[in-house]
């Protein structure tokens, strides 16, 4: 306890020098012998001043430095900015090139200055085939903001993920003022893949020379072409008149060219032969003879004998006046093979639709005949917007028109008028199965062809009398005019359609194949909308393409 008491009593005499400072804070002058008197002095209203001015004029000097590079020269200075950095640009990858089947180049590619390439098309006569793309497109700084070049029709259009590849990457170091530092590929491009297609291109220039004299010269609205390889589908002409220039749709102009392409009446843009759907008048004969000898309806050796060029049925309305079916001609006696020749209406109404008393196929198994010869599903062919053809029918008619099928459509449909229609190509098909044996093959475009086809249920017998019938047809029936072609033997038939509301217009079609012997090649040529007075039609085009063929490439006739 007193411990405690000593403790607190004790007191340091030793003065600590903060409190010599602090009590000597009133003294008046500064001691410096014995370190007293004040050592702080305050600092002037001056040098306050002083420094605000300093620091005030620090900070708009950095204001306006400030102000100058953001918005008197920001656009400047973010374009440098810009430029002084990594850029990607687009590699273009090359389309591949197409080819016919011997090599011809039909689609090649020419370099630009704007590091992607153009496509060259060989015209005229291939744009129907070929098609078009469209190239890469820029905004108006001239930066890419499409870089894709695709197919916008015909083969471009259908095979565009073979011929298309794939665009690269490259990366450019640029210094401020622009200046190329350094660049690399980081990401290759991948070209496309070339095609050999199985059009030769001989046979296409003859075929659309022909074709496009004789529709300039009647005048037809168009005609449309296709030569064709009867057992592999393979197809060594598809021609199209009139047609658009794919080097001018795929390069957007010139635009005169391209606004007449939309308003032109004759279709530039329509691919006749696979797109256009045509009344087909008699080239559907040689198929109902097959369908009536296969079904037993008649035998080669039937006979009518035509002495008026008519036949009549009654008329249920008004007795007194029956109703009358022409024929274009007096046939006399005609059997099965001769009707084919000349190819008589009358034989053909019966075969069709019966007389007298005769059976006939009727609708019902008619138009499952034209069906089971593929007239009314796709063909196959690597286009797009292929269309398949009509056939009318009962059920047809009841709902369309409210009306009930009568004799005289069922013979109007057996000589393939009424509201039939197909496309050329379904013909081309129809006949090659009537040439090869009765195999429906599938039409390609490729070089190589399809080893797909359809087997028709049709007899051998009844394939041969139609064959037979189509060769008469060339040495003395309608198709006679192409007998003079003595470097071949073939088997045509005829089609003329009649169109228009009093029949001012026609159709006019030629097909069959050759050599007749061992038939190897098919052909069909359409000529559109004619004038109802011209006689010269299929037959002559297709004349006129056999001939120059014939010189281009014998070998086609050997």
């Amino acid at each position: 306890m007193r411990w405690w008491l000593f403790r607190r009593r004790y007191h340091d005499p030793e003065i600590a020098p903060d409190e010599i400072f602090l009590d000597s804070a009133n003294a008046p002058e500064f001691d410096r012998s014995r370190f007293e008197g004040r050592i702080e002095q305050p600092l002037s209203q001056g040098s306050f001043v002083l420094v605000g001015l300093v620091l005030g004029g620090l900070f708009l000097i950095l204001l306006s430095q400030s102000w100058r590079l953001q918005i008197l020269q920001g656009s400047e200075f973010a374009a440098e900015s810009a430029r002084n950095g990594l850029i990607k640009t687009t590699l273009f990858a090359e389309r591949g090139i197409i080819t016919d089947r011997n090599g011809e180049p039909l689609v090649t590619n020419v370099s630009t200055s704007d590091g992607f390439v153009e496509r060259q098309y060989k015209t005229p006569g291939f744009s129907s085939v070929l098609g078009y793309v469209s190239y890469p497109k820029k905004d108006s700084s001239g930066n890419y903001y499409d870089t894709e070049l695709k197919g916008l029709a015909g083969i471009e259009l259908s095979q565009n993920d073979t011929l298309a590849g794939t665009n690269g990457t490259m990366l450019i170091e640029k210094d401020a003022v622009g200046k190329i530092v350094s660049q690399g590929v980081v990401i290759p491009p991948k070209n496309g893949t070339s095609l050999v297609l199985s059009i030769d291109a001989r046979a296409q220039i003859a075929m659309y020379d022909a074709i496009s004299e004789l529709a300039d010269r009647i005048p037809f609205t168009g005609g449309s072409g296709i030569l064709m390889d009867a057992e592999t589908g393979e197809i060594y002409a598809l021609v199209s008149y009139p047609e658009y220039d794919s080097n001018v749709l795929s390069s957007g102009g010139p635009s005169s060219v391209i606004a007449r392409y939309a308003t032109d009446t004759r279709h530039p843009y329509l691919n006749r032969p696979v797109q256009g759907l045509y009344t087909p008048g008699s080239v559907v004969k040689p198929i109902e003879a097959a369908a009536a000898l296969t079904e037993g309806t008649i035998d080669p050796n039937y006979i009518v004998n035509d002495k008026v060029g008519y036949i009549t049925v009654p008329n249920p309305y008004n007795p007194s006046a029956p109703n009358k079916f022409v024929d274009w001609r007096i046939h006399g006696v005609e059997d099965l093979r001769k009707a084919i020749a000349f190819s008589s209406d009358i034989y053909f109404y019966i075969v069709g639709g019966g007389y007298q008393g005769k059976e006939g196929l009727g609708i019902d198994r008619l138009a499952k005949w034209y069906a089971t010869f593929g007239f009314t599903s796709p063909t196959g062919i690597e286009l797009e917007g292929e269309r398949s053809g009509f056939i009318p029918t009962p059920a047809w008619k009841e709902k369309t028109f409210g009306e009930k099928w009568n004799i005289g459509d069922t013979y109007h449909t057996a000589i393939g008028q009424y509201s039939m229609q197909i496309t050329p190509l379904e013909e081309a098909r129809a006949i090659a199965a009537i040439a090869n044996g009765g195999r429906l093959p599938t039409p390609s475009l490729l070089k190589g062809g399809s080893d797909k086809g359809i087997v028709l249920p049709v007899t051998q017998s009844a394939l041969q009398v139609v064959r037979e019938g189509m060769r008469q047809g060339v040495t003395e029936g309608t198709s006679v005019g192409l007998n003079s072609l003595s470097f071949t033997t073939l088997a045509g038939k005829t089609g003329t359609a009649q169109l228009g509301y009093h029949n001012e217009f026609y159709n006019s079609w030629a097909v069959g194949f050759f050599p007749y012997t061992n038939p190897k090649y098919v052909y069909v040529i359409l000529m559109d909308r004619g004038p109802a007075h011209n006689a010269i039609g299929g037959v002559y085009a297709t004349y006129q393409f056999l001939n120059a063929l014939h010189k281009s490439a014998p070998e086609y006739f050997e």
